[in-house]
């Protein structure tokens, strides 16, 4: 799906991904999980509301959507190099029904796992989309694995993280099953409205000259930012979460 990229050994090159990815590193770092949690607003009329709340639910899925960082990372990475609108189609796709079965199926039946470690899961997804746009496990182990059913598996885990976030409050009984579905209906609004914003930008982007070289430096930064995710949530999971 996408073009072979290697790595140039330019050093300016070199020097420009070294700042970029210390730069990143240390926007993530100043945040210190900056949790695309419940806010206290959110959280006090989820566990206060009774009955079906079909157009607050929405909003608060797409909210959580379109500010869930790791989520929108994901999403970059899997269309990065994706230019057919066909492609881009189908790859969001299987990326909504990965993450809508783990949703409802997780709150429903009440399964649960730590959200840290769920969350560093969702990092590596982004470490593993950006590895594969580099040809990364072509070139170290000689294989590709499969990219449609990768964002599939991946999916079913950025629903659990959604899940668990749910699962931290509070839901009233009645009205549970139709509030869940506006829920993840929000999401995935809050979804096509990233993908448009990302969508417009990435194709801005291609028209430059510069982008294949760009590129490189834009999926290392990707790559530092899932690696960043993985060890705040481990952090977390092994102080709070164990």
């Amino acid at each position: 799906m996408h073009s072979a990229i290697r790595f140039p050994l330019q050093p300016q090159i070199l020097r420009r991904i070294v700042l970029l990815l210390l730069g990143l590193a240390m926007a993530f770092m100043s945040a210190t999980l900056w949790a695309h949690g419940v806010n206290e607003n959110d959280k006090a009329f989820i566990e206060g509301a009774s009955g079906i709340n079909i157009i607050p639910y929405m909003y608060l899925g797409a909210k959580h959507m379109v500010t869930g960082y790791d989520h929108l990372l994901f999403l970059a990475v899997v269309i990065f190099f994706l230019y057919r609108m066909k492609d881009v189609g189908a790859y969001v796709t299987l990326f909504a029904i990965g993450h809508s079965t783990t949703l409802l199926l997780g709150v429903i039946f009440d399964i649960r796992a730590n959200p840290y470690i769920i969350d560093a899961i969702i990092g590596l997804s982004v470490v593993y989309k950006a590895i594969d746009n580099l040809d990364g496990f072509k070139t170290w182990f000689g294989v590709s694995p499969n990219p449609k059913a990768a964002v599939l598996i991946f999916g079913f885990f950025h629903g659990f993280g959604l899940a668990t976030k749910i699962q931290e409050l509070t839901l009233a009984k009645d009205g549970l099953i139709p509030n869940l579905i506006s829920f993840n209906v929000g999401v995935e609004m809050g979804q096509l409205m990233a993908l448009t914003v990302i969508l417009l930008l990435m194709n801005l982007w291609r028209m430059s000259p510069s982008f294949n070289r760009s590129a490189i430096v834009a999926n290392a930064a990707l790559m530092t930012a899932g690696f960043v995710l993985i060890g705040f949530q481990l952090a977390g999971y092994f102080t709070q979460g164990a």
